[in-house]
């Protein structure tokens, strides 16, 4: 896809687009915008994220005397009001939106602070890293991401599609929800799986280390997000304390029964068998991760899994890949884990099951050692 065209998109920008704010966010949207030539001015209160912004190519430091199309506020979630009214009055004529992953309290205070309501247009993008600061932005973290567009009941219609206007010139496509069925949809997909992930982490450092390095991948995929930026965290979980503390609530309750389920079948005499509620849980689970959206937020698929022994040095990943574009298999999927005190590795490729078998006879015939 052509940055800036896709589903949505509609002309360039008529204009400059200042992004205040030059963390992670802000700076792959000032990248992505800079990629499709749109004129991008920068500010920031953080002079080391604005010069590497700067220096990246992101833009060009705003002036006193400058005149945005768009503005787009790119801080933290408890600064982001303040900042949005400013904006306001600063730029009476500009669209007003933001990146943050918080909208109903952001936008309502920055109503309460004298934000003109007609031009402001809430947003999220559905992108991050493990990193933080301009450092680790990209231009293309957006592309192919979901955008949340959040109006309010007062936004103006041309401010909406200049925000949706920004939102495909980044590479994103923008989804319209109202700001609190944002916040509960993030509460549950987002904001509770980095506490549950941090939990189950923070598990880790009194644990026995000979029962740490036997950690197996799924504890890696559970806990990856755990390594995310503590600050910025914690300013999102008490912005949207209420509608995250909710999800917990309910998943407290469900694991405070199993526990007790798991406690009767320990104290059971003789054979113990398995426990209903035990089985009913995982049988949910198996329900509910079946509802997570597949391949470009289609249907999930069901996927044939081909393992492959790869040894750990260069080129070897390359050579794999090769014979898979040449067996024209699509991989709809990959999965990499290190063999725990072996040069090596598995490889997991998941692929549709009608090409599994195709795979499979390519793979051997170039001497990979498949486990299927």
């Amino acid at each position: 896809m052509t940055p800036g065209e896709g589903a949505g998109a509609g002309p360039v920008i008529d204009g400059s687009v200042l992004v205040i704010g030059t963390g992670l966010i802000g700076t792959s949207v000032a990248l992505a915008l800079r990629r499709a030539d749109v004129d991008v001015l920068l500010s920031d209160v953080a002079p080391e994220n604005l010069r590497i912004a700067l220096e990246s190519g992101a833009g060009r430091l705003a002036a006193d005397d400058d005149e945005p199309a768009i503005v787009v506020v790119a801080v933290p979630p408890r600064h982001a009001a303040h900042v949005i009214a400013d904006a306001s009055r600063r730029f009476p004529r500009a669209t007003l939106t933001d990146v943050t992953s918080v909208k109903a309290r952001v936008l309502r205070e920055a109503l309460a602070l004298g934000c003109d309501p007609a031009r402001l247009v809430g947003g999220h993008p559905m992108a991050g890293r493990e990193v933080s600061g301009a450092a680790g932005a990209r231009a293309d973290l957006l592309d192919d991401r979901l955008w949340v567009v959040t109006p309010l009941d007062t936004s103006e219609v041309a401010h909406l599609r200049q925000v949706h206007r920004l939102v495909s010139m980044c590479g994103a496509y923008p989804v319209e929800m109202s700001p609190a069925d944002h916040d509960s949809a993030v509460a549950l997909v987002s904001h509770t799986p980095q506490v549950l992930a941090s939990v189950l982490a923070g598990r880790l450092i009194d644990a026995d280390p000979d029962h740490v390095r036997i950690a197996g991948q799924g504890l890696r995929d559970m806990t990856r997000i755990a390594a995310s930026n503590v600050d910025m965290w914690s300013d999102i979980l008490t912005v949207n304390a209420g509608p995250v503390a909710d999800v917990i609530d309910g998943i407290v309750a469900e694991l405070e029964a199993t526990v007790l389920a798991l406690r009767r079948v320990a104290g059971a005499a003789g054979d113990p068998g398995s426990s209903p509620l035990v089985a009913d849980v995982l049988t949910a689970g198996v329900e509910g991760q079946r509802r997570i959206p597949g391949k470009h937020g289609a249907a999930p698929s069901a996927y044939r899994e081909v393992t492959v022994v790869l040894a750990d040095k260069p080129g070897e990943l390359g050579r794999l890949f090769s014979v898979v574009g040449e067996a024209s298999v699509n991989l709809e999927d990959i999965r990499i884990e290190h063999v725990l005190g072996r040069p090596s590795g598995l490889v997991a490729l998941f692929v549709k099951p009608e090409a599994g078998d195709r795979l499979v006879a390519a793979l051997q015939g170039r001497d990979f050692g498949v486990r299927s």
